[in-house]
């Protein structure tokens, strides 16, 4: 319900029906991205997303994703994108590296392309942390991608 009468507000749409969604998965941590991958398209199948309507790419971890996702969005194939992985908290600056450096290269690919990416690599500070939390970020993830996607689309 729109807050004001006389303002127009793009409200949430999550229907997922003919949209075509782009998934990219990096490989390392993978119980932890396969949980979030089976969640996310488990949430776009229920919003309406036809599983014809997905494609899945896998990269070896969590700095890889970004280029994966710009080659996605730039193939004009897809409405929307998903990035899933996790970066867990080791012994060494690394973490942080990578943390950062994912999110940022995510960040430009979308601003760059228009193409709105749903960032759902999830930073823990250990194993547990990052099981106790993948299925909610993978559904939340698929919510944002579509209603992200609706709320680009009804500005052009």
């Amino acid at each position: 319900m729109a807050r004001f009468e006389d303002i127009n507000e793009l409200l949430p749409n999550l229907a997922g029906h003919g949209l075509r969604v782009g998934l990219v998965m990096s490989r390392f941590n993978a119980d932890v991205g396969e949980g979030l991958l089976s969640a996310c398209a488990d949430e776009l199948k229920r919003l309406g997303v036809a599983s014809a309507d997905m494609a899945i790419m896998t990269v070896p971890g969590a700095l890889e994703v970004p280029l994966a996702l710009q080659a996605m969005a730039n193939s004009g194939r897809f409405d929307a994108l998903v990035a899933l992985g996790s970066v867990i908290r080791g012994e060494t600056y690394h973490f942080e590296i990578v943390s950062n450096e994912s999110a940022r290269g995510i960040t430009e690919v979308q601003l760059k392309t228009g193409v709105p990416i749903a960032n759902a690599i999830l930073t823990t500070e250990d194993d547990d942390q990052a099981l106790s939390r993948m299925a909610q970020k993978g559904r939340e993830a698929a919510q944002a991608a579509v209603e992200m996607t609706h709320l680009l689309k009804s500005l052009l």
